[in-house]
C-alpha cells in the first residue's frame, strides 16, 4: 500500500469535495493519506492532518487538485524528496495538469500498477545574499521563476547582472525575471519572452518594461550562475513562483543556478506540448 499526499486549491469547492471523496476511497483501498493542516480543515479531514515537517517523508505520490498554481505549491512541498506529482485540472486547460477530475481514481490505479511515465522538469535554485539583513531567506527552489521587481509605482529599479562572475549590464527596469523553460509560458511570456519546450534545460533572463534599448531575453546554459544585485537607492521585491519572499535593499543580491532537484510530473499519455500551445492560443489547424 502507498502513501498519498493531497494538495487542494482552497478557492474551488469542487476540488475540496473531490479531495474528501478520493481520501475516503484511498483509505478503503488501504493507502495512507496526508493533508496539510489547512487543507485538512477545509475538506473536513482533520484526522488526516499532518505537520509540515516530514509531510513528504516516505510519500509515494502527491496529488494536486486545482490548476497550475496548485501544482507549483505541490512541487514546492515535495521536490526535495523527489516525490512524483499528479496534476488534476480544475478550471481552464493548464500547462502542467494531466488528469481530469472524473479520471482521478483510474489515474491512481494506473500509478500504483506502474502504468505511467515521469517527465522531469528543471528547477531553479535561488540563493539570497542580503547584507542589509532585510530578508531572512537562505535559498528557495522554483519550478517557474524568480522575480525581482520595483516596489514604487512610477519608478524603475536598477538591477546589475553578472553571468558566471563577469559583469554583463545594469538594467533600469520595472523588474527582471529569471525563469526555467517551464516558466517560459508564465510571467516571462507576458513580458514578451520566448516560449521554450519545458523539458529543455536553460536559464532565461527577461526584463520587464526595461527603460533602455536592450530589451531581449537571454537564454543561458543550465550550468550558468546568474547574479542580480539591487543598485541605486531603491529596494526591490523578490517573489519565487508567485510567492512574495520580501524586499532586497540596495547592495543585496540573488544568485540563480539550476537546482539540484527536479520536478517529477506523472504522465499517463505522451504530453503534446504543441497541442497545448495551439489550444491555449486558439491556433487553427489549417
Amino acid at each position: 500500500m502507498g502513501v498519498v499526499g493531497l494538495v487542494v486549491h482552497h478557492g474551488r469547492p469542487e476540488a475540496l469535495r473531490l479531495a474528501a471523496e478520493v481520501a475516503a476511497w484511498l483509505r478503503v483501498e488501504g493507502h495512507e493519506v496526508r493533508l496539510s493542516e489547512d487543507d485538512a480543515t477545509l475538506t473536513g479531514l482533520e484526522v488526516l492532518s499532518s505537520e509540515e515537517d516530514g509531510w513528504a517523508e516516505g510519500m509515494d505520490v502527491a496529488v494536486s487538485l486545482g490548476g497550475d498554481g496548485t501544482i507549483l505549491r505541490t512541487v514546492d512541498r515535495v521536490a526535495l524528496r523527489d516525490v512524483p506529482v499528479i496534476g488534476v485540472n480544475f478550471g481552464q486547460l493548464g500547462y502542467l495538469t494531466e488528469v481530469e477530475p472524473s479520471g482521478l481514481r483510474h489515474a491512481l490505479h494506473q500509478f500504483f500498477s506502474g502504468a505511467y511515465e515521469l517527465e522531469e522538469r528543471m528547477m531553479l535554485r535561488v540563493r539570497v545574499d542580503a547584507p542589509s539583513g532585510g530578508l531572512d531567506l537562505d535559498h528557495a527552489d522554483a519550478l517557474n521563476e524568480a522575480v525581482l521587481e520595483k516596489t514604487l509605482s512610477g519608478h524603475t529599479v536598477r538591477l546589475s547582472v553578472s553571468i558566471d562572475g563577469r559583469y554583463f549590464t545594469t538594467y533600469a527596469t520595472d523588474g527582471l525575471i529569471v525563469a526555467t523553460p517551464t516558466g517560459s509560458t508564465a510571467y516571462a511570456f507576458s513580458a514578451r519572452g520566448p516560449i521554450v519546450a519545458p523539458t529543455h534545460r536553460a536559464l532565461l533572463l527577461t526584463p520587464v518594461s526595461p527603460h533602455m534599448l536592450f530589451d531581449r531575453t537571454l537564454v543561458l546554459e543550465p550550468s550558468s550562475e546568474l547574479s542580480v544585485t539591487v543598485e541605486g537607492h531603491r529596494a526591490a521585491s523578490l517573489a519565487v513562483d508567485g510567492r512574495v519572499a520580501g524586499q532586497l535593499a540596495p547592495g543585496d543580491r540573488i544568485v540563480c543556478t539550476a537546482s539540484p532537484h527536479r520536478a517529477r510530473l506523472v504522465m499517463f499519455t505522451p504530453r503534446d506540448f504543441h497541442r497545448i500551445l495551439k489550444t491555449k492560443f486558439g491556433l487553427a489547424d489549417r
